[in-house]
């Protein structure tokens, strides 16, 4: 990624971008005299095209002369932030298209026809286009051509704000294309030794950040029941990486973010039909988040102490598997009575989040958990569940929900469904049935005592079926950048520190 204040001289290796306004309106600078293309003629081919300036028109057009190669225009409607995200992967995916056949850079303007681009359009912007030319790949072929560049243009390019929004960017991007990654990696690699190796790999070398794996000993010594019945059963033992940034200069208050890292699951003892399982490499998409927030929150060296908790384990069939009927103590002593082995995220939450509230000092709690199908039955493949215990904690994150670009519905914690977890013989029991997405918080919320809390669950939106704006088909990342920037925001818990 680089950023320039005006357009460089065009090359056949070069793709240029064009944003076009409601009405087909085009940019200023493509107008004036010197346009690096013909106005009529992008204008005839906008018009033959039915490209309006709608978002999600686009217009593809060689050049004569080849000086750029090509140009993509695309609608870019109000140029509202989605827009602009729209904009940007749609160009990078037609970039990336003629890497293949040789182009090598996307000339990128962002002022568009209403207004110039400012720091937060270009922070968008950088983000849309890295992860929007996100790919995972394991193939015998050689991987195509990819850009080697993508130019950033805007009017403010050397505003100080504009140049440190678009390292935000990278940085966010960078973080989110891990977690993709590690959401993506088959589970015949990915246990959940290979998980903390790779958390130890990436983060254990920055500035003020530590890196601890509990390994099975330590969960025993910890009181890990949860942890320990569910990756029981597999060749595999658990893990829980705890991995912390507490940077010179950050305030008392300590964040903790719990993240499910159940690196397959098989649904244990009561058993999954194969096509429920055949998905379930991304059962750690939470952990893969907060780890992903925790690694950009160092990067950017924000003020605040934050430490992600992942449980991570393997939830298999075996002689050794927990099974229903089992009665499970969890760290802090509260027991939990096995109803469903298929239950599972929600027992090594509950053991993260009590570590997280007893063991290390939290002062707040938000766990990130490819929870409960429910959630997609309500809310769908693209938008998150979110419970809270504050409304100020609530408000906060969907604030940071809304720059992030990552959908968020706030559900309700209807106390009407408590008495649904209860048991004859334990403090609770994981599968109290539906509403199911409301019931699997209300079993997490003990564990988090009187701490404000906040549960995400993002069973839907942690994978996508397709391609569509910056998020690519597997592993999205989803919830890393909303994490970030509530982060960035201080982290706030009340309503009066909430700041849209």
């Amino acid at each position: 990624m680089e950023v320039r204040t005006e357009l460089p001289a065009l090359g056949e290796d070069d793709v240029l971008a064009v944003p076009v306004g409601s009405g087909a309106t085009l940019p200023a600078w493509l107008t004036g005299a010197g346009a690096p293309v013909d106005t009529g003629l992008l204008a005839g081919a906008l018009a033959d095209t039915g490209n309006t300036g709608r978002p999600g028109n686009v217009t593809n057009l060689p050049v004569p002369g080849r000086r750029p190669r090509s140009v993509v225009a695309v609608g870019i409607g109000d140029a509202t932030l989605p827009d602009l995200r729209g904009y940007v992967a749609t160009a990078v995916r037609r970039a990336q298209t003629l890497a293949e056949h040789g182009a090598r850079r996307l000339v990128l303007p962002l002022d568009e026809p209403a207004a110039p681009a400012g720091a937060e359009e270009v922070r968008v912007a950088v983000e849309a286009a890295l992860l929007a030319g996100y790919r995972f790949r394991e193939t015998s072929a050689p991987h195509p051509p990819r850009l080697e560049t993508v130019t950033v243009v805007v009017a403010d390019g050397t505003d100080p704000a504009v140049t440190t929004a678009a390292r935000a960017g990278e940085v966010t991007a960078s973080a989110v294309a891990w977690a993709r990654d590690l959401v993506n990696t088959p589970s015949n690699t990915k246990d959940p030794a290979w998980l903390a190796d790779r958390a130890v790999e990436r983060l254990g070398g920055l500035p003020h950040v530590t890196v601890t794996v509990l390994g099975p000993e330590e969960l025993r010594a910890g009181g890990f029941g949860g942890v320990l019945a569910v990756g029981g059963g597999s060749a595999s033992p658990p893990r829980v990486v705890v991995a912390s940034s507490r940077p010179p200069g950050a305030g008392a208050a300590h964040v903790v973010l719990v993240g499910k890292g159940i690196t397959f699951d098989t649904g244990g003892i009561s058993i999954k039909p194969n096509a429920g399982m055949r998905e379930m490499k991304t059962d750690m998409a939470g952990g893969a988040a907060v780890l992903a927030a925790v690694d950009a929150a160092a990067r950017l060296e924000l003020p605040v102490t934050v430490t992600a908790v992942v449980p991570a384990a393997e939830n298999a069939v075996s002689g050794s598997s927990y099974r229903p009927g089992d009665v499970v103590r969890h760290v802090g002593g509260r027991t939990t009575e096995v109803l469903n082995t298929d239950a599972e995220g929600r027992m090594v939450l509950a053991d993260g989040l009590a570590w997280g509230r007893l063991e290390l000092g939290a002062t707040v709690l938000v766990d990130v958990a490819t929870l409960t199908g429910a959630m997609k039955v309500a809310l769908g493949t693209r938008t998150a569940g979110l419970y809270a215990t504050s409304d100020g904690l609530a408000d906060a994150l969907r604030t940071a929900a809304g720059h992030a670009g990552e959908p968020v519905w706030r559900m309700p914690l209807a106390e009407e469904h408590a008495d649904l977890l209860d048991s004859a013989v334990a403090d609770a029991n994981n599968a109290p049935g539906n509403p199911g997405g409301t019931t699997a918080a209300l079993f997490l919320r003990p564990f988090a005592g009187d701490l404000p809390w906040a549960h995400l669950d993002v069973a839907g939106p942690a994978r996508a079926g397709s391609d569509e704006a910056e998020v690519v088909k597997g592993g999205t990342g989803f919830g890393a950048r909303t994490l970030l920037r509530w982060l960035e925001a201080g982290a706030p818990v009340d309503a009066s520190s909430v700041v849209d």
